[in-house]
C-alpha cells in the first residue's frame, strides 16, 4: 500500500527519496510527497499526480537536503487531495501547518483512535489542514516534544491504536530521523561507515542501489537514525508509561533490485507479468527432486503427521488459490479444509482445532488482515503454521513455522498474476506431500505427478500463443458493462479469479458462479448484451456445464467458453469458442486462469484504463 522512504546523510538525498519512490510507485498510491530540513526550515513538496510530477515540482522549487522523508499514500482517511498528502506538519498550538512547521511525518496504516485524539488536541489549541489520522501523529508529536524527538516519539506511540510505520523529523534537530513500527512494515537501510548515512524504507526494494544492508524492523521497534550510527529500541511491556529498551536486530545482505522492472518488449508491467509465468513457475518448481514435507521447512514431517485439517486465510486473489486448493486437499490428500477470508476469520466466533494446519497465502507477506488473522488463530490454540509467500524477508515467513517461498519474481502491476499461478504451484506441491504423510501417494503416483509438473512450463507457454485470438474477444468485451464468469468444481475459483481481473483494471463490472447456480438467480440477468465466459475442461463435470450453457443460450446469451480440444463444444452463433492446447487434469486451474488474464489484460487497453495502476486500488495491502 503506501510507501515511506527516509534518510540522513551529508549529501542531498532528495534524488534518494524520489529514485525510492519510484521503486514503490508499483503499491499503488493516488498522491505522494517530500519534506526536507533545508536553511534551518522544513520544506516540502506534494502532489496528487505521479511521482514524476513531483520530481519536476521539487526541481523547480529547488528543494534539497541531508535530511529527509517522503512518501506515497494511499487514501483511507481523507479524498485524495493536496492537503491530505503525506509529509504532514505540526507548527504548534494556534498555528497552521504551513510550511515552516516544526514537526514533519509520514505514516502507513490506520490510527483507530484518531477522532478521539484528534479532539484532545484541539481543546489544546491545535489546527488540522487535513482530514487524514495521521496529522494527529505529527500533532501529538508536536506536543510531547521537549527537545528530544526520539523521546516525543516513544511517549506518543503508547497513545495510538491501531496499525503504523511512520518517520518523523524536527526543525530542531538536524541530521536526525525517527522511524517506529507496529503492524506495518518498515526496513532500517545501514549506509556505508565512509558515507555515515543511514535510511528508513517500507521496502527494501526502495533502496536498491544506495545500500544491501538491510535490518528488518521487529513490531514494536523505533529506530534512531544520525549519522554514522543508529539505535534501535522497543518497549518492555504495553502502556502509557512504557520503558524502551535498547535492542539488538540482525543487519541482512539483501540484494533487492529493479531488473525486474524494466518493461522490455511490452505494453504494460501486467502484460509483461502474464508472459513470465512459465519462468516463474520453472523457478518456483527448480530443486523439487521428490516431493518431501521438507519442501516446507525444518520438521515439516513431524508437524504433518500432527494435523488432521487445514485452515486456509487469504484475501483477493490469495484467497481464490486457496479455495482451488481445498478441492486438492480434499480429493487428493483426502485432509478436511476449509478457506476462510483473513479480514473476517478473527470478527467471528470459530470452533479452534488444536490439530489444524494453519495455511496463510499473501504475494507480499505484509497483508495486515492476513497477518492479524494468524496471530488471532495462534491465540485460538492453533500452533501449526505456514505461509506460501513471494518475499522471503517478510512478516508472514517470520512470524510462520513452515514456508514455501515462490519464486515468481517482483510483481509491479497491481493485478496478481503471475503471483497467483505460483500460489496454485506451491499449493499443488502442500497437497501432495500431505498426501505423502497420509499414505496416499504411491512412487509411480508421484513420479507422475513430478512430470505434470515439469511440463507445466512448456504447457503454459502454448496458452500463451492462445493471445491473439483473445484480443479479437477483447474487443467485443470492451464495449460491454456487465459480465458473468462460469466454472464447476476446480474451476469455480479461477471463475472468480477472471472476473476479478476484469474489473480490477477494465472497471467492468463482472461476477462469477459456479455455473450450476445459473438457475438459481444469476440467469435474471443473462441477455445478448451480457457476455459470459465459461471455463471449459473435459473433466467429470462437462456434461453438466454443456447443460448449464444450454440454459445461457436459451435466453439469448452470448458464450465465450475457454474449452479443452475434445469437449466437442462447436463455434455457432452466439457461441465462441477457444480451444485450450491439451487438458491437464488436476493442474488445470493453473492453464486456464492464463487466458482470463489475457482477456481482462486486453479488454483494459481496449477501454484505455491504467492497466498497472488500477483506481482505488493498491499493490501491498498494508492497512485494515
Amino acid at each position: 500500500m503506501c510507501g515511506i522512504v527516509g534518510a540522513v546523510s551529508t549529501r542531498n538525498i532528495v534524488p534518494i527519496l524520489i529514485e525510492g519512490l519510484k521503486r514503490l510507485e508499483y503499491r499503488g498510491y493516488d498522491s505522494c510527497g517530500v519534506a526536507v530540513h533545508q536553511g534551518g526550515e522544513l520544506r516540502r513538496a506534494r502532489s496528487t499526480s505521479r511521482v514524476a510530477e513531483l520530481e519536476v515540482n521539487v526541481a523547480a522549487e529547488g528543494i534539497g537536503a541531508s535530511t529527509g522523508i517522503a512518501h506515497t499514500r494511499w487514501a483511507t482517511h481523507g479524498a485524495p487531495a493536496v492537503h491530505n498528502a503525506h509529509p504532514h506538519f505540526s507548527a504548534g498550538p494556534g498555528a497552521a501547518a504551513a510550511a515552516s512547521g516544526k514537526i514533519a511525518l509520514v505514516h502507513n496504516g490506520i490510527i483507530e483512535n484518531h477522532d478521539e485524539l484528534r479532539a484532545e488536541l484541539r481543546q489544546r489549541g491545535y489546527v488540522f489542514a487535513s482530514q487524514t489520522d495521521t496529522e494527529v501523529i505529527a500533532h501529538l508529536v508536536h506536543s510531547l516534544y521537549d527537545g528530544d524527538l526520539l523521546e516525543a516519539v516513544q511517549r506518543a506511540l503508547p497513545r495510538l491504536r491501531g496499525a503504523y510505520a511512520v518517520a518523523v523529523f524536527c526543525r530542531d534537530e538536524p541530521l536526525r530521523v525517527v522511524g517506529a513500527r507496529h503492524g506495518s512494515p518498515l526496513v532500517l537501510g545501514v549506509g556505508t561507515a565512509a558515507a555515515g548515512e543511514n535510511f528508513l524504507a517500507s521496502d527494501a526494494m526502495a533502496l536498491a542501489g544506495v545500500t544491501d544492508q538491510i535490518v528488518y524492523l521487529e513490531e514494536g521497534d523505533v529506530v534512531d537514525l544520525q549519522l554514522g550510527r543508529y539505535w534501535i529500541t522497543s518497549a518492555e511491556a504495553p502502556g502509557p508509561e512504557a520503558r524502551y529498551l535498547p535492542r539488538e536486530r540482525v543487519v541482512r545482505t539483501v540484494h533487492a533490485h529493479s531488473g525486474a522492472a524494466e518493461l522490455g518488449p511490452y505494453r504494460h508491467y501486467m502484460q509483461k507479468e502474464i508472459f513470465e509465468q512459465p519462468r516463474a513457475l520453472a523457478d518456483t518448481l527448480e530443486g523439487v527432486e521428490g516431493i518431501s514435507p521438507e519442501l516446507f521447512g525444518d520438521g515439516a514431517h513431524r508437524i504433518f503427521k500432527e494435523i488432521d485439517r487445514v485452515l486456509i486465510l487469504a484475501c483477493g486473489t490469495s484467497s481464490y488459490s486457496g479455495m482451488t486448493a481445498k478441492y486438492w486437499l480434499e480429493s487428493i490428500a483426502a485432509i478436511p479444509t476449509a478457506v476462510e477470508i483473513a479480514s473476517e476469520y478473527r470478527y467471528r466466533d470459530s470452533v479452534p482445532d488444536p490439530r489444524t494446519l494453519v495455511v496463510t497465502i499473501s504475494q507480499s507477506g505484509e497483508t495486515a488482515d492476513t497477518l492479524a488473522a494468524l496471530k488471532h488463530a495462534r491465540s485460538l490454540g492453533m500452533k501449526h503454521t505456514l505461509t506460501i509467500c513471494n518475499v522471503a524477508t517478510s512478516a508472514m515467513v517470520r512470524e510462520c513455522e513452515l514456508a514455501y517461498i515462490t519464486r515468481a519474481g517482483v510483481e509491479i502491476g497491481v493485478a496478481s498474476t503471475k503471483a497467483f499461478s505460483t500460489q496454485l504451484a506451491a499449493l499443488y506441491l502442500l497437497t501432495l506431500a500431505l498426501a505423502q504423510v497420509r499414505g496416499r501417494l504411491s512412487d509411480a503416483q508421484e513420479a507422475a505427478e513430478l512430470k505434470a509438473l515439469r511440463h507445466l512450463p512448456v504447457a503454459l507457454q502454448a496458452v500463451l500463443a492462445l493471445e491473439p485470438q483473445v484480443i479479437a474477444w477483447s474487443e467485443d468485451f470492451a464495449r460491454k458493462e456487465n459480465a458473468l464468469f462460469l466454472g464447476r468444481g476446480l474451476h469455480y475459483p479461477i471463475a472468480l479469479e477472471g472476473a476479478l481481473k476484469l474489473k480490477e483494471i477494465s472497471y467492468i463490472h463482472a461476477e462469477a458462479y459456479p455455473a450450476g447456480e445459473l438457475k438459481h438467480g444469476p440467469l435474471a440477468l443473462v441477455t445478448d448484451q451480457m457476455p459470459v465466459v465459461t471455463v471449459a475442461p473435459n473433466d467429470a463435470l462437462l456434461e453438466k456445464l454443456k447443460s448449464n450453457l444450454q440454459e445461457v443460450r436459451a435466453r439469448g446469451g452470448q458464450l465465450y467458453v475457454f474449452a479443452d480440444g475434445d469437449t466437442q463444444i462447436e463455434n455457432e452463433p452466439g457461441v465462441h469458442v477457444i480451444r485450450m492446447p491439451e487438458h491437464y487434469g488436476a493442474l488445470s486451474p493453473i492453464l486456464h486462469v492464463v487466458p482470463l488474464q489475457l482477456l481482462a489484460y486486453h479488454t483494459a487497453c481496449a477501454r484505455g484504463t491504467d492497466v498497472d495502476k488500477p483506481r482505488n486500488l493498491a499493490k501491498s495491502v498494508t492497512v485494515e
